[in-house]
């Protein structure tokens, strides 16, 4: 029987990694400053608010809620099932856009099994104990 760990029902991870960081080693401290996750969620529905030729999409995104930032990498975001499904189907055919400044590696439940859920946790060197 799997084991589950549920984070939070009605939830998403959205993986980001940032775009451009390593192509410009003179960054400026203005441009290294560290978004809150919280900016950085807003950025996403405002990019992805634009979809006026798929309301699907703008209705999915309008009505998710900031849950939060891991390590830099993972954005959290709730709602319900249908417009989560919704955000998974338009990453699926690339009409998801990401916050600026990033780009979206890969989308997942929370809640899922356990064992997935160690693998996410050790990739943001994250521990868990049982």
């Amino acid at each position: 029987m799997d084991k589950f760990l549920q984070i939070a029902p009605h939830s998403l991870a959205i993986v980001l990694s940032r775009v451009g960081a390593e192509d410009k080693p003179a960054v400026t401290e203005k441009l290294q400053h560290h978004h809150t996750g919280y900016e950085i969620f807003a950025d996403f529905k405002a990019e992805n608010m634009q979809h006026f030729w798929n309301k699907k999409v703008t209705d999915a995104i309008s009505e998710t809620f900031f849950l939060g930032w891991i390590d830099e990498h993972v954005l959290l975001i709730q709602g319900k099932e249908d417009h989560l499904e919704v955000l998974r189907e338009g990453w699926t055919r690339r009409a998801l856009k990401p916050p600026r400044g990033f780009e979206i590696k890969c989308i997942g439940r929370l809640g899922d099994s356990f064992t997935r859920l160690q693998s996410l946790l050790s990739v943001l060197h994250l521990d868990y104990n049982e």
